[in-house]
């Protein structure tokens, strides 16, 4: 069993799409940032991803994929606090992917809701492929291979950490259940001492027979706390708390990201394909005219027009950056006409500029040293392919697959 304290281990990963913009950034680098501070964070480039929706035109993914990690690092992702890697480098993640299709039923793939919204929303292409059927179970073998117990997501994608939990689930109930396995968990508990046992055996039947989620986390607090058994005696009680086999691969939780309020400049949501983005490193004056371009209250035809800033996109991005006092002011003036829509949008300009300064800074830096950012990534790659590996002796292990 792996040491790995899933529950202090987040993996996350972005498919290569070049820049980033706004949107990215509140939606989630400012998340990745907090977090790698606060967990064992693994953050990777999906770029086997992006090849299941863009297989026919590979040529701009390069570019894209160091595009993209310019931007983390920019935005303040530290390699000396996460693991960033690139998801090929890591081959370990097609082995698992593999391995684990030979358990996953074909149902639970089609039922997964965003596979026929996306082949509603890209009909010009053609879907039909394995590679596009079971981009979830590649996504549940990017989380399974560093037992990663926390998944930051959003609400629209929870279902894909949900058959995630589903696949290991499956997977630890197949090739966890080892010969005599309930006498071996039996005589582990034994080996804990008479106090802990007792314990661990008041907790377990609380859970299975009440249902009881706190003595479930109470007595894997406990496991994890024991030093009179072995990480193959811990693995094997974890798995008997829930009557099932071994934990070879954790149930990773979705760990739900706070909705990013950050608007396009037509109001929806910020997107390249919409066409109303700011991105991470927008010139100065192109930030200014696309915000002094912005649509605004259609009611205000004329500068003494009163308005409504619930009707006004502007509104939105004051929502995102201004203080209670400016969002006051903005109020009382759009809707007396005190103000012009223009005036509105002064504020919002300058903070939207002060934002991208320390960010395009450190791009600048890191544009002129793409060998450093290669490097950066070709570090992380490794480490992250020790902690697959670690996982992937397990995994064979289990499936008979570790020959000598």
């Amino acid at each position: 069993m792996s040491s790995v304290d899933s529950q202090q281990r987040v993996l996350s990963g972005m498919r290569p799409t070049g820049k980033l913009h706004l949107g990215h950034y509140h939606g989630v680098l400012k998340n990745w940032v907090k977090l790698q501070h606060e967990y064992e964070c693994f953050f990777f480039v999906a770029d086997w991803h992006a090849l299941t929706t863009h297989y026919d035109d590979p040529s701009i993914l390069e570019r894209s994929v160091w595009d993209m990690v310019i931007d983390w690092l920019a935005a303040g992702v530290n390699p000396g606090s996460a693991t960033l890697f690139l998801q090929s480098k890591v081959p370990e993640h097609a082995e698992l992917h593999l391995l684990l299709s030979m358990i996953t039923p074909l149902g639970w793939l089609e039922r997964v809701p965003t596979y026929k919204d996306q082949q509603e929303k890209l009909k010009e292409k053609d879907l039909a492929t394995y590679g596009f059927l079971g981009y979830p179970l590649l996504q549940s073998a990017d989380i399974l291979l560093y037992r990663a117990g926390m998944v930051p997501v959003g609400a629209d994608q929870v279902a894909h950490v949900e058959i995630t939990r589903e696949v290991a689930r499956r997977f630890n109930y197949v090739f966890g259940r080892e010969p005599g396995f309930e006498e071996n968990a039996e005589a582990a508990i034994k080996k804990m001492g008479k106090k802990a046992a007792k314990l661990y055996s008041t907790l377990r039947k609380r859970y299975t027979e009440e249902g009881d989620g706190e003595a479930l986390a109470t007595a894997q607090a406990l496991l994890k706390e024991q030093q009179n058994i072995t990480l193959g005696d811990k693995e094997r009680l974890m798995g008997y708390l829930e009557g099932g086999g071994k934990v070879i691969l954790p149930e990773p939780q979705a760990l739900l990201t706070p909705e990013s309020k950050m608007p396009g400049l037509d109001g929806g949501k910020m997107s390249k394909s919409y066409g109303n983005t700011i991105s991470l490193r927008e010139e100065p004056s192109e930030v200014e005219r696309k915000i002094r371009t912005m649509r605004t209250d259609p009611a205000r035809v004329r500068r003494d027009d009163p308005g409504n800033p619930d009707n006004c996109p502007v509104w939105q991005l004051h929502e995102v950056y201004s203080e209670d006092d400016v969002k006051d002011w903005v109020q009382k003036g759009c809707r007396n006409a005190g103000i012009g829509c223009i005036d509105c949008k002064g504020p919002i300009i300058d903070a939207v500029k002060a934002e991208l300064i320390p960010i395009q800074e450190r791009a600048k830096q890191y544009e002129a040293n793409p060998d450093l950012v290669k490097s950066i990534i070709q570090e992380g790659s490794e480490k992250a392919r020790e902690a697959a590996r670690d996982t992937m002796e397990d995994v064979r292990h289990a499936m008979g697959l570790a020959y000598r």
